[in-house]
């Protein structure tokens, strides 16, 4: 008898790649474009997770829409800028992520997927540029659906597949990726290595500190 398929879903920011340096950056930028007060660091990676037009929203809620428009514009212009500029350094993976993706690939019962915030063309140039455009067999982002932590990447992803919902995980690092988890009746696996404390995943199944420990981690949630 096959072994029941198993989808595995990452979060690409604060879990697979470090990519705080270049968001700070180009949010920065976006605000000093339209000369408005930059918001402190804390603030700007409390939002990532997010689609752009709702962190922004966060990050510059006392502003009209016009405005948050025109900061969401000015940041793709400044983000895309430094992708052009700084090619893979400008979101580094994680240690030991290269691996464990390879090794989960290899698995054959093993579907990978990704459920980000990010741009389809901004995932598509960083999947590129890392060489990892044939891991993922679904890819969920935020130009087709509501922002998370609305359940829609995650059902989508499994309609997509086929796979049952105890069958599937998330891993992410922000709280926002664990209540979409819980949203859509799947198991959250956070990782305290991103940009929301460890004690905000409150949703989390587990918790996990390297990458190391996630096909553990993984084992112990299906066996």
């Amino acid at each position: 008898m096959n072994a029941p398929l198993r989808l595995i879903l990452f979060d690409v920011d604060g879990t697979l790649v470090d990519s705080q340096g270049s968001i700070v950056s180009a949010m920065t930028a976006a605000f000093g474009a339209l000369s408005l007060p930059v918001p402190e660091r804390a603030d700007i990676l409390s939002i990532v997770g997010l689609s752009l037009p709702h962190a922004m929203a966060r990050l510059a809620a006392e502003q009209s829409a016009s405005v948050q428009n025109s900061l969401v514009e000015a940041y793709k212009e400044a983000y895309h800028a430094q992708r052009l500029e700084q090619g893979a350094a400008q979101s580094p993976l994680y240690p030991g992520a290269l691996g464990v993706l390879q090794a989960l690939h290899a698995v054959p019962e093993n579907l990978l997927g990704v459920a980000t915030g990010k741009s389809q063309r901004g995932l598509d140039a960083l999947l590129e540029v890392h060489g990892l455009e044939h891991y993922f067999v679904t890819r969920q982002v935020a130009d087709h659906h509501p922002s998370k932590p609305h359940p829609s990447m995650i059902d989508t992803a499994r309609a997509e597949t086929g796979v049952e919902a105890a069958s599937t995980v998330m891993i992410g690092d922000t709280s926002f990726d664990m209540q979409m988890a819980k949203a859509a009746g799947v198991a959250g696996v956070g990782v305290s290595w991103g940009y929301h404390a460890a004690e905000s995943l409150r949703d989390a199944a587990l918790v996990i500190d390297s990458f190391e420990q996630l096909s553990p981690a993984l084992n112990d949630l299906w066996n």
